[in-house]
């Protein structure tokens, strides 16, 4: 399925422009899919969540620099992106913040997804937010009011707070956006 913003699809009145932070939830089941949904929406900013997207939950710190390296070399097939975030509530930090040109590239440590919004102020528009979390990637992206790219890979060894947690945002989800592609 292919997802498409239409302001006369999400609006609930005719003449009535929609809510475009309800419009943009997509759900994506692996990177390449991610990217592909990141190209269509022609996003700006690219903000990652960091476990699990960019390197596993209690992952060595080789593995995190691997990771940031990796999706930084992936983001080139996005050409219109202009800034990556990589963002955990975690307190990991990478070795180094590597750079990629024509891309500016920042790296949030303890960032207390969904409440502190500050560090993202200015970014450019628009922008998408990629995470497995809708209490906190996802809470993010509509704060923001950016999309939401919803990583829903089948995973492995998922500690048991982030299931939990995946559970009660499943929830809300509906309360923050309306499901407008990419799967169930």
């Amino acid at each position: 399925m292919r997802w498409v913003h239409d302001e006369r699809i999400h609006s609930s009145r005719p003449g009535r422009k929609a809510d475009p932070v309800t419009a943009n939830y997509v759900r994506v089941t692996g990177m390449a899919d991610l990217y592909a949904r990141a190209r269509e929406l022609s996003v700006r900013t690219m903000i990652f969540d960091v476990e699990p997207l960019v390197a596993p939950w209690h992952g060595s710190q080789e593995s995190l620099d691997r990771g940031i390296a990796r999706i930084l070399d992936d983001i080139g097939t996005v050409p219109s992106v202009r800034v990556v975030v990589f963002a955990t509530n975690s307190a990991r930090r990478p070795s180094v913040v590597p750079a990629r040109d024509g891309v500016e590239v920042r790296y949030l440590a303890s960032a207390d997804k969904p409440l502190r919004t500050a560090p993202y102020h200015g970014l450019p528009r628009p922008g998408a937010v990629a995470g497995d979390q809708v209490l906190t990637d996802g809470m993010l992206a509509y704060r923001l009011r950016f999309a939401f790219l919803h990583y829903m890979p089948r995973l492995a060894d998922v500690p048991l707070g982030s299931g939990l947690m995946h559970r009660w945002g499943e929830l809300v989800r509906p309360l923050l956006f309306r499901h407008r592609g990419g799967g169930p």
